[in-house]
């Protein structure tokens, strides 16, 4: 019986890691089919170019995998996003000095809104994307009144080497940070309780609570890392932009929930991970660069992203129903 037992879990583990491969395999196709369609695609600067901005939406996609995890969603991300990258410029205004500070200041401001969102989703029970649209429209209008529309300032320099700098004139300083936080998360979600009690909760919540967990504050704190990772992201941006644009957060709602979707994160909660994030995150930029270097119109690519979304949720949502029915015939010969 133990023996039986052994083999379900080894082939729910297969299962979890032959997503994961696939994703890169995926990942190593697209770059080899640009460079098909244009020489010079896998070249070390061009990769570099698109890693730097995977990075971004890399970082604001970390909050998002946690929110989603938890069985939510967080349609904040795009408001709290611009809310850095215009507080930022605004509080820094060019200034090496005023940089750490500021940068502190608007995750404070990130953590703030983001418990917010946790509060009303965990506590009063208010479905995320209604609490969260709503947060995200409080931040917009305290961005235009704080910026009075016509947002001032700059990144300071060391604000614009991070976003466009290089390491040793190697590696992207920006793609460095991306690759210590993806670390760091990666660690928080699979070596730490948070990230177990993550799990749970996404998995089956009442059970969680059941089983000695706080539900609603580590969903509140899930939301919390959310809106740091938004903000951040948002004033990490300032340093490539090097100025402050409104609204310049508004697409990554979308993009930062189909990197998570793509690398394999269920939108119910409990499934998935940063690993997978990364990859879906990557592919998506590749797709985008792609499908620009063969002049496609923006009508089309965005049509062709949501084809490659849909087509990739179905092979996922195929995938868990053999696995349920295979977990199921071996359960019955245990």
């Amino acid at each position: 019986m133990n023996r039986k037992i052994s083999n379900i879990k080894i082939n729910n583990l297969v299962s979890q890691n032959k997503v994961i491969f696939l994703l890169y395999g995926l990942v190593i196709i697209l770059f080899i089919f640009g460079n098909t369609i244009s020489k010079g695609f896998l070249n070390y600067n061009h990769v570099c170019a698109i890693l730097r901005t995977a990075s971004f939406l890399g970082i604001v996609s970390m909050g998002q995998t946690i929110a989603i995890l938890t069985g939510g969603i967080d349609l904040s991300v795009g408001p709290m996003i611009t809310m850095g990258n215009v507080f930022v410029c605004m509080f820094i205004n060019g200034q090496n000095s005023n940089t750490l500070w500021a940068i502190l200041f608007v995750i404070f401001l990130g953590v703030l809104f983001g418990s917010f969102s946790g509060l009303g989703v965990a506590y009063l029970k208010i479905s995320p994307l209604v609490m969260t649209l709503a947060v995200g429209s409080l931040i917009t209008g305290i961005t235009l009144i704080f910026s009075k529309g016509a947002p001032k300032g700059l990144a300071s320099p060391i604000l614009r080497y991070i976003g466009v700098g290089s390491l040793f004139d190697l590696l992207p300083v920006i793609i460095f940070i991306w690759l210590i936080l993806s670390v760091l998360c990666i660690l928080l979600l699979n070596f730490s309780v948070f990230g177990r009690k993550i799990y749970y909760i996404g998995a089956n919540e009442k059970a969680a609570f059941f089983s000695g967990i706080k539900t609603n504050f580590t969903k509140t704190m899930a939301y919390s890392f959310s809106g740091a990772t938004a903000v951040l992201g948002g004033s990490l941006m300032a340093g490539y932009t090097q100025t402050a644009f409104l609204g310049i957060g508004d697409e990554y709602i979308l993009w930062s929930i189909a990197a998570v979707v793509i690398g394999g994160t269920a939108l119910t909660g409990g499934k998935g991970g940063y690993v997978g994030t990364i990859a879906g995150t990557i592919i998506f930029v590749l797709l985008e660069s792609i499908l620009t270097v063969m002049n496609m119109p923006e009508a089309v690519r965005k049509m062709a992203n949501g084809a490659i979304i849909l087509i990739l949720i179905s092979i996922y949502y195929n995938q868990e129903k053999a696995k349920v029915k295979i977990y199921q015939g071996e359960e019955k010969n245990v």
